[in-house]
């Protein structure tokens, strides 16, 4: 009968020795035997026929070694179970030498793996701090905003003339040398540029300018270090590049006339409300476009305040060599030490991560159901089709025909299924905790997002 042994031999990090008898294996060993002599195919013989001692003799190690390794795997996953060890990934070989399992030495057998253990934690979610931005919605921000909308959709016309910082040039980038001259194979590249994008020391050059008209300049004496990082990229260039000479070749002024503040435009911006009636109206629903907008990205910026309070104050153990080993031979392909060392940090913050959200998902019932992933599917076509879906209603049959293709993609659910849990856990962890509001400018909490995105 077969005996295991446990030993600790690190920290969460033991051995398990397995030894299997030879009752075992001998009586699926000789029962597996009998069912190749019933099966082979071996020229000069019947099927069925072939004596057993010819299928030992050509078989016989193989079936051997397959039953031994089945009866040890056996045992093995039955201690795991009655233990109900928690490990992490799958226990990793000892030093097992299958080419030592021999059918003409029958007797013990022993083998030997290591496991590493998952540690215990304590979660309290009293203790997470957040703060909850409270954006302000200033005058000048409306203006700016009423101010976009009636450009966007306003009337584009063609002066002969570039008369302000508003007017839109259709531009030819020609590359050039130092005095002017188009470089042979140079880069050359038709863009839109709006004449306000310009350094303002540089705008004065523009003014005046008409149709066929060149302009010489320096990418980054011509834009500031934005406009010039946006305008190098679209030329294919890098921030080094930034000194190269061009010609600027205008082939279109064009000045976008502003759309008047009447119900044409307020129902051109917002289709399905006919109750916009004043331009007081129009700026309130413009107000609460922005409002719900900041609303969400501050719930957003919570969730992560909540990730990285949980992920950097909750205090976990790892068995590191069992970790270690793992990445360098549990992965596609082996890596080195070096390789598993360098990985280390990440994964095991990603794990950390793991251990945390499977307890938070498991304590507070978070459930994805398949109407969820249907309705996924449904809002990634509406996301798909700008919105257009909305005027049609969701109750198509194609709507439908569509949510339920996307149900039969396995990765499709995958993928959505982890969004989904993830974003029902945040709802609810960000329910459970009280954020503290703190009002800010619309500047500084762009600077707290851009802050985040390159963390």
């Amino acid at each position: 009968m077969a005996t295991i042994t446990r030993e600790n031999i690190g920290l969460l990090h033991d051995k398990l020795t397995i030894t299997v008898t030879t009752e075992d294996y001998l009586k699926g060993f000789e029962l597996n035997l009998k069912k190749y002599a019933k099966t082979a195919n071996i020229p000069g013989f019947r099927k069925g026929m072939v004596p057993t001692g010819l299928v030992k003799k050509m078989y016989g190690q193989s079936v051997f070694t397959e039953e031994v390794l089945r009866s040890m795997e056996t045992e093995l996953n039955q201690y795991m179970s009655k233990e109900q060890i928690d490990i992490f990934a799958q226990p990793l070989p000892l030093n097992n030498d299958a080419q030592a399992l021999d059918m003409n030495k029958l007797g013990d057998y022993t083998f030997s793996f290591e496991i590493g253990l998952k540690p215990d934690f304590e979660l309290n979610l009293n203790d997470v701090k957040a703060t909850r931005y409270m954006v302000n919605i200033t005058d000048q921000m409306m203006d700016e905003e009423v101010a976009r909308l009636q450009t966007r959709y306003g009337k584009m016309t063609e002066p002969e003339v570039v008369g302000s910082d508003e007017n839109v040039l259709n531009v030819t980038f020609t590359e050039a040398d130092e005095k002017g001259i188009a470089i042979e194979n140079g880069v050359q590249k038709e863009n839109s540029v709006l004449v306000k994008y310009f350094s303002p020391d540089f705008r004065k050059n523009l003014i005046g300018k008409k149709n066929n008209d060149i302009v010489f300049l320096q990418i980054n004496q011509a834009f500031e270090d934005k406009e010039a990082e946006t305008i190098l990229a679209d030329l294919g260039l890098t921030k080094e590049d930034g000194n190269r000479y061009f010609n600027l070749l205008i082939t279109k002024v064009g000045l976008v006339e502003k759309a008047e503040l009447n119900e044409e435009l307020f129902l051109a911006v917002y289709p399905n409300n006919d109750q916009i009636k004043t331009a007081e109206d129009f700026r309130n629903e413009a107000k609460a476009e922005i409002e719900k907008y900041y609303a969400q990205s501050a719930s957003s910026q919570v969730q992560d305040q909540i990730y990285h309070y949980l992920v950097d104050h909750i205090n976990m153990e790892f068995p590191e060599d069992f970790l270690k080993r793992w990445l360098e031979t549990g992965g596609e392909k082996p890596k080195t030490a070096e390789e598993a060392a360098a990985e280390y940090p990440t994964f095991v913050k990603q794990l950390k991560w793991t251990l945390i959200s499977s307890k938070l998902t498991q304590d507070n019932k978070i459930e994805v159901l398949p109407e969820d992933l249907r309705n996924f599917a449904k809002a990634q076509l509406f996301s798909y089709m700008g919105g257009q879906l909305g005027a049609l209603g969701d109750n198509q049959q194609w709507v439908d025909d569509y949510a339920n293709r996307m149900m039969q993609d396995k990765r499709f659910v995958e993928d959505s299924y982890h969004r989904i849990s993830a974003e029902k856990l945040f709802g609810v962890l960000e329910s459970k905790i009280t954020a503290k509001e703190e009002s800010i400018s619309a500047d500084d909490f762009a600077k707290i997002l851009d802050k985040h995105q390159h963390h």
